[in-house]
C-alpha cells in the first residue's frame, strides 16, 4: 500500500513540474520583468525667467517647448518645475524643466524620478555643450559633468553619472574671459536661422530614446 501510495504522489509531482499551462519562469526572467518600464523622465536643462529665454544655456528649455508646441502639450507648474505629459506607442513621457535654477537641478530630477517611479535607464537629460560646434548632438549613456554646473548638480544627487544625456552643441566663439556672457547670451544670426531644424531633429531623438532604445537611438542621431 505504502508503495502504491508513493508511486501516485511520485506521478503528480511530475505532472506539475511539466504542465505545459505553467511555464517555467527563471529567476533572471522575473528580474528582467520587474525592471521594465514604459515612463520616461525627460528633462530639459535652464534657468527660468524671461531674461534667459532664448540664451544658448537654455536649450534644455527650448527643445522641450518645441516638441510640446509640436504635439499640442501643455506644462503644468508642478514642484520643483512645470511638466508636460505625452503618451505614445505604449510610453509616457514626463517632460520636465526644473525652476530650482541650473545649479540645483538635481532636487527636481530626483523628486520626480522617485515620484513617477522612473528607472535610472529612462532618464534623459538634455544640456549645452560648449565644446561641441554649434548644433551638433551627441548622445551618450553615461560621463563626466564636463564643468557642466546642471548636469554637476545631477550627478551629486543621484550620486552617479550613469544616465544618458543629450548634449547639444552650442560651440565656443567667444573671446577670453568673456565665456559667462556667451553661454547667457543669445543666439546669433546664422544660429537663430538653423535652429528650427536642429529642434525638429532633437525632437525625434526625444521619441527614439523611449521607443528605438538608447543604442538605436544613439546610432541614429549621433553626429547627424
Amino acid at each position: 500500500m505504502i508503495k502504491w501510495i508513493r508511486t501516485i504522489f511520485s506521478s503528480k509531482q511530475t505532472e506539475d513540474n511539466t504542465n505545459p499551462m505553467k511555464p517555467e519562469v527563471h529567476e533572471h526572467q522575473k528580474a528582467n520583468i520587474k525592471s521594465m518600464s514604459n515612463k520616461f523622465l525627460i528633462v530639459g536643462l535652464g534657468n527660468i525667467g524671461a531674461e534667459y529665454v532664448n540664451t544658448r544655456h537654455n536649450i534644455g528649455f527650448k527643445i522641450l517647448d518645441h516638441f510640446a508646441k509640436k504635439e499640442a502639450l501643455s506644462f503644468q507648474t508642478v514642484k520643483l518645475g512645470a511638466l508636460a505629459e505625452y503618451k505614445f506607442k505604449g510610453r509616457t513621457f514626463f517632460l520636465l524643466k526644473p525652476n530650482t535654477y541650473m545649479n540645483l537641478s538635481g532636487k527636481a530630477v530626483q523628486y520626480w524620478m522617485e515620484k513617477e517611479n522612473i528607472p535610472l535607464e529612462n532618464l534623459f537629460v538634455i544640456t549645452d555643450d560648449l565644446n561641441l560646434s554649434f548644433g551638433t548632438i551627441r548622445i551618450k549613456p553615461k560621463g563626466s559633468d564636463g564643468g557642466h554646473n546642471g548636469l554637476k548638480n545631477i550627478n551629486l544627487i543621484l550620486n552617479t553619472n550613469q544616465y544618458t544625456r543629450f548634449r547639444f552643441g552650442i560651440s565656443d566663439e567667444f573671446k577670453k574671459g568673456k565665456q559667462i556672457d556667451y553661454v547667457l547670451g543669445d543666439w546669433d544670426d546664422e544660429e537663430k536661422v538653423a535652429l528650427p531644424e536642429r529642434l525638429e531633429i532633437a525632437s525625434e531623438i526625444i521619441k527614439s530614446f523611449g521607443t528605438a532604445g538608447l543604442e538605436n537611438t544613439m546610432t541614429a542621431f549621433n553626429g547627424k
